[in-house]
């Protein structure tokens, strides 16, 4: 039987994972790859936090807690949250989940009725219209724009939301693009959200991968407090992709309905996690400054090394830890030059229609590799370059 409901008929793979699997299948060949394609960091967890995670299992933290999370844990990130955004949060506005999805996928069943329009970010992260559709909602994609910095055109924003508009998703800094959004901007969004009764959903999850000024945050502005969901999580800052710890902080009543919604489908998120993540913002923060370094070294050596491509430019990303280069000149497909590259130079990355149909023109590649290997990628991917033009 395949009579599947309509919600799911929509779903496809994401892009990143499908070209790892690929990639995979190559390396176990014997060919030598060069992985541009996930989104994770190189580095380990931080030997503190995996430490404090040892000693909590071994202690028995191995049983349920609350949907929301720990209160200690909540506590913890409200107060540092509130810090680095300049503002105050309360514990009550925070739910801990499995990973910073929840965060994003919750808040918009739990806000979206179907028919309502979400504007979301194109080029942008995948799951971002994959939950607009599961949630019944109608996704509305807002271009990004390399000559803004891979920021949105204000006026187009204001084009686009009408009376069906429900919700305004922003990610900064970016996936796939590194671009941050400016104060200009954020308060134009706030504008719109304040006049038209809208919800914004902020995907801060880079919030403390940045190379020059911290990324401002919508939630600043006046009466925006009242209608922001903000998405933040453990895995790009601290290491920690697979432990699955990420937190939502939004409207008190919303996240009493988002944490029912996580009782009745996820449970809780591990104890021992949650003991993890208390070490991670408690402990010391020299090595997230240590690695934002070495991620800044190799975004120079990346960007330098793309644009003395002939045919490609390639913009410098204020945060996160992608590239987002332009290829339209070399006259192919995005996915098929990143087809080629995996398949005839063993360089994984992603082409820029992996994050919507505004991505045709560009690839992605993700610089949480060494120095060494990033030169090398550039090198084969010149290689490859000289055989197209």
């Amino acid at each position: 039987m395949s009579n599947f409901a309509q919600r799911v008929l929509s779903l496809a793979p994401e892009g990143a994972y499908f070209v790892l699997e690929k990639a995979k299948s190559l390396e176990s060949e014997g060919r030598s790859i060069i992985h541009l394609e996930i989104g994770q960091p190189d580095f380990p967890t931080f030997d503190n936090i995996s430490k404090a995670g040892i000693s909590a299992i071994e202690n028995g933290h191995t049983r349920y807690t609350p949907s929301a999370g720990n209160i200690n844990l909540r506590k913890v990130i409200a107060e540092d949250a509130g810090k680095r955004r300049n503002t105050e949060f309360d514990p009550s506005q925070v739910v801990v989940g499995p990973g910073a999805k929840p965060a994003l996928f919750f808040p918009t069943l739990a806000l979206v009725e179907p028919g309502d329009e979400v504007i979301y970010p194109d080029p942008g992260f995948p799951t971002y219209k994959a939950m607009i559709e599961v949630a019944g909602g109608i996704p509305v994609p807002l271009p990004l724009y390399e000559e803004l910095d891979f920021s949105f055109d204000i006026e187009e924003l204001t084009h686009l939301v009408g009376r069906k508009t429900r919700l305004i998703i922003l990610n900064s800094p970016s996936n796939p693009t590194g671009g941050v959004l400016h104060m200009e901007v954020l308060e134009h969004v706030a504008k719109i959200a304040l006049e038209n009764d809208l919800w914004v959903l902020s995907d801060e999850i880079y919030s403390r991968l940045i190379y020059d000024k911290p990324a401002p945050s919508i939630v600043n502005f006046p009466g925006m407090a009242e209608r922001t969901v903000i998405c933040d999580g453990f895995s790009k800052t601290f290491a920690m992709t697979g432990w699955r710890l990420g937190f939502g902080i939004m409207p008190i009543a919303l996240a009493e309905r988002v944490s029912l919604l996580q009782t009745h489908s996820i449970g809780c998120t591990a104890d021992f996690t949650q003991i993890a993540g208390l070490e991670a913002i408690l402990g010391p923060q020299m090595q997230v400054d240590a690695i934002v370094q070495e991620y800044k070294d190799r975004r120079d050596l990346l960007v330098s090394g793309l644009n003395g491509i002939f045919g490609i430019r390639c913009r410098e990303p204020k945060g996160a830890f992608y590239v987002f280069p332009n290829i339209s000149e070399l006259g192919i497909s995005s996915e098929e030059f990143a087809n080629i590259l995996l398949e005839k130079a063993g360089v994984a990355l992603l082409p820029g229609t992996s994050f919507g149909k505004y991505g045709e023109g560009y690839l992605r590649l993700c610089f949480a590799n060494s120095q060494e290997n990033l030169f090398e990628a550039t090198h084969r991917l010149a290689e490859i370059v000289e055989t197209i033009i």
